[in-house]
């Protein structure tokens, strides 16, 4: 409660210091004209836009044929089918050329990957540490007494 009470303190007093201001501060020039007509003004671009595109639509919409392939096989009689029966027909509508790549793909074998020689690195010696002494701390920063 303290803090909308606050809020609405200070609002009110901002409120006040506007209205105050507004009756002490002279006009300004630009304001107490109204006489401006709007519609005259206009804005030009230097920007030439592209034509618009009109889409024709009054023209029919052309639909593809339809495969034969599709067409011969009713859907009711696709449902009737059991699985390996239509794993068999799928095999059999196959092409020649399809098939033979079915084949080559199930012959051939993964052939194992060359293994690269193994280089081994010469072994380099570390450079030499250098030991400093640790200066004493000062004040208050680092201290253990506290």
């Amino acid at each position: 409660m303290p803090l909308a009470r606050y809020f609405f303190l200070v609002g009110g007093v901002l409120l006040a210091l506007v209205f105050i201001s507004d009756f002490y501060f002279p006009k300004s020039p630009i304001a107490e004209r109204g006489d401006i007509d709007r519609q005259v003004i206009r804005i030009h671009s230097d920007q030439k836009w592209p034509e618009r595109v009109v889409f024709d639509t009054n023209l029919p919409t052309i639909n593809p044929p339809l495969a034969q392939a599709t067409a011969s096989v009713a859907p009711a009689a696709a449902a009737e089918i059991p699985a390996t029966a239509r794993t068999r027909e799928a095999f059999a509508q196959l092409s020649p050329s399809d098939s033979r790549h079915v084949q080559v793909a199930d012959v051939r074998k993964a052939e194992p990957k060359p293994q690269r020689k193994r280089k081994i690195v010469r072994r380099r010696a570390a450079p030499p540490v250098v030991m400093v002494a640790q200066q004493p701390q000062f004040g208050f920063f680092g201290s253990s007494t506290w």
